[in-house]
């Protein structure tokens, strides 16, 4: 019998399977549809056009800004400036018109932020969804054939995490789950109500200036966290990471609900955090530009030859199932 899927992304193998099965892209796809990358890339005359899609659903509350800052991240890890964006918004039934008005005022406040533009889309209020979900699509172009990849690591690079982990998952929980709280230091969650603007989750200018620094792989690990982030990365360059635990960079306040919901930080939404590959001579001065640029940096681990995750001592990083937000909010 075929078994039933949980809430969250469908299961690694079976996106492989899935995507695996699919006839010869055209010849201007440069990039297509794999398990791990986070954009497509298409050849254009004017260049190589980025283009990314995300839907959120974990949660009702800030989906506008929310949409934008997911998409743009997925096209700018790919080294490409993200320009423009579209937008699906499903709205429940007995939607007032003041909460569709606040939605497109943030999500124009996260357009002005990361300088793009939106540029179509469609409205809807319609009794197939309970919460607002916003579907985006973020463009960009690139000089023709300049791209990075997830896939890119190679072994002997060194990986580099900018950015803190886990602040989607943060904010997330602290507004499904606040009433859950209760026991959690008053600053940690305010800290972790306001994530999603302080620290923020983007990492648009972090995945530029990594590019810039000679970046061999980016990626932006979101729903399962920085243990399926890594897991991604992993296989999708084909290698084995080595991680030192003890350099992982975790925020703090997000720390804090993980502990008090029995979420596990590794598996939580960890948007907001970018990890980068960069050859070993490299490594030490991106980490120090990327610091001066603002965005705290610094090297976890390494790429081998092989395949998984593990720490130093040899223990495995299992990529979660599911997210830990969509297990404890179920």
């Amino acid at each position: 019998m075929a078994r039933v899927l949980p809430p969250g992304k469908l299961p690694a193998a079976l996106l492989a399977e899935l995507l695996g099965a699919l006839p010869p892209a055209p010849p201007e796809v440069r990039l297509g549809p794999r398990p791990g990358e986070d954009a497509c890339a298409i050849d254009v005359p004017a260049g190589t056009l980025v283009v990314a899609a995300d839907p959120i659903t974990l949660t009702g509350h800030g989906v506008g800004a929310h949409a934008v800052a997911i998409n743009a991240n997925d096209v700018a890890v790919t080294g490409t400036r993200p320009r423009w964006f579209l937008a699906t918004v499903l709205l429940p039934e007995g939607t007032r018109e003041d909460a569709v008005r606040a939605l497109f005022d943030e999500m124009q406040l996260a357009l002005d932020a990361c300088g793009t533009a939106l540029v179509g889309g469609h409205t809807e209020v319609t009794s197939a969804v309970r919460q607002p979900v916003v579907a985006g699509q973020m463009l960009g172009l690139a000089e023709p054939g300049r791209i990075v990849r997830t896939g890119g690591a190679r072994p002997g690079d060194v990986l580099v995490q900018a950015g803190p982990a886990p602040v989607e998952g943060a904010a997330v929980l602290a507004a499904e789950a606040g009433e859950r709280l209760a026991g959690v230091d008053p600053a940690d969650r305010e800290r972790a109500e306001r994530a999603l603007h302080e620290p923020g989750i983007s990492v648009v200018e972090p995945a530029l200036l990594a590019t810039e620094l000679g970046a061999t792989a980016l990626h932006d690990p979101t729903e399962g966290g920085l243990a399926a982030g890594l897991a991604e990365l992993a296989a999708a360059s084909g290698v084995k990471l080595r991680i030192d635990a003890g350099s992982v960079l975790w925020f703090d306040a997000g720390l804090a609900v993980c502990r008090a919901l029995g979420a596990d930080p590794w598996g939580t939404l960890a948007s907001g955090s970018l990890l980068a590959a960069f050859p070993e001579a490299a490594a030490g001065a991106a980490c120090e530009a990327l610091v001066q640029a603002g965005t705290p940096a610094r090297a976890i681990g390494r790429a081998e030859s092989g395949t998984g995750v593990f720490l130093r001592d040899g223990s495995e990083i299992a990529a979660p199932e599911r997210d830990e937000v969509a297990r404890v909010l179920e």
